[in-house]
């Protein structure tokens, strides 16, 4: 099969067509013919050398696709051969054929195309376990969400507005800001013009809000802590800006706040087995109602999987890049 599978760690260059051979299922497992993957940024953290595969992981970049299903692995007697599926995987999507735990396919309903299936799962996995698992969100609370234009932010938006909270956003520019309102944020921040704890500090009338969902880190960490309500709930999911942050314990202590945070690659079959539980039983019917859907920014050919990259590290992109295959 042709796949994406660099021997060194480099920039997008390194990401060129290479011939692998056709995985096999494991026990519990499902071979997919990949008709499309989503591209995200660990991807391009993985292909510079940042952010290895976990153990039994293959080496080919791409944590979800979606297809059809090819072939069944030892005791799998949900999915069939022929089904339509989109899946979150430990690695392998860049490739047109894919191995996934069958616990962690969805099927992919009439209201998704086959690359908006493959642009979910990875955004609405970790979306769904940070902000309503680890954050518990509920009816009627206020986000902060960074990033409100990218696959994360654009996925949370959306199932802020399914879930009845309000989501703050902050954004790079006002155009970003701007369509990020269009999308259904309740107010967006351009936090290159403003200081966003200000900003929320205004949009909350003092109070503050309930949750921060942060994939930035470093420096953002004190003023994400100054953004929250009594009682709020602080959520790291990434560290583009520094793993280390100053922290006072007091303040903590004083107005009652939790800090915690995920990563969702690392995580066992099982435990993601039963989110895509949990998203089936509250989530799903929402997407085959046509209530949800991913915001597509562009598609490129598997063999253009570097131009999807240099999209990605530009920085200009809304919502998710996904590759196509043949």
């Amino acid at each position: 099969m042709n796949a994406i599978d660099p021997a060194e760690p480099g920039g997008p260059e390194v990401l060129e067509l290479v011939r692998r051979p056709v995985p096999k299922p494991g026990p519990g497992e499902v071979l997919i013919k990949v008709a499309a993957a989503g591209v995200n940024r660990p991807d391009v953290l993985q292909r510079r050398g940042l952010y290895p595969p976990p153990p039994g992981a293959p080496s080919v970049p791409g944590l979800e696709v979606a297809g059809t299903v090819a072939a069944l692995g030892k005791g799998v007697t949900t999915l069939e051969p022929g089904q339509p599926v989109c899946a979150l995987l430990a690695g392998g999507g860049y490739a047109e054929y894919a191995v996934a735990p069958a616990g962690q396919c969805l099927p992919v309903p009439d209201a998704l195309t086959m690359i908006e299936a493959a642009a979910m799962p990875e955004t609405l996995f970790t979306v769904w376990t940070n902000l309503f698992e680890r954050a518990y969100a509920r009816d009627g609370e206020t986000v902060l969400v960074h990033g409100g234009t990218s696959g994360i932010g654009t996925m949370a938006i959306a199932l802020a507005k399914l879930f009845g909270l309000k989501i703050l956003v902050t954004c790079g520019s006002d155009e970003k800001c701007a369509r990020a309102e269009a999308l259904g944020a309740d107010g967006a921040i351009n936090y290159r013009e403003q200081d966003f704890a200000e900003a929320v500090k205004d949009f909350t009338g003092g109070r503050g809000v309930d949750i921060v969902v942060d994939m930035v880190g470093g420096d953002y960490f004190s003023r994400n802590l100054a953004c929250l309500a009594d009682d709020g709930r602080h959520v790291s999911i990434a560290v583009q800006r520094g793993a280390e942050a100053d922290l006072n314990l007091f303040d903590i202590m004083r107005r009652r706040l939790t800090i915690t945070g995920s990563t969702l690659r690392p995580r066992s079959a099982e435990f993601k087995s039963l989110v895509a539980q949990e998203l089936l039983a509250s989530v799903w019917p929402h997407v085959e109602e046509g209530q949800l859907k991913p915001v597509i920014d562009a598609t490129f050919p598997l063999d253009a999987a570097a131009d999807a990259h240099r999209r990605m590290e530009a920085g200009e992109h809304i919502g998710k890049i996904v590759l196509t295959i043949p």
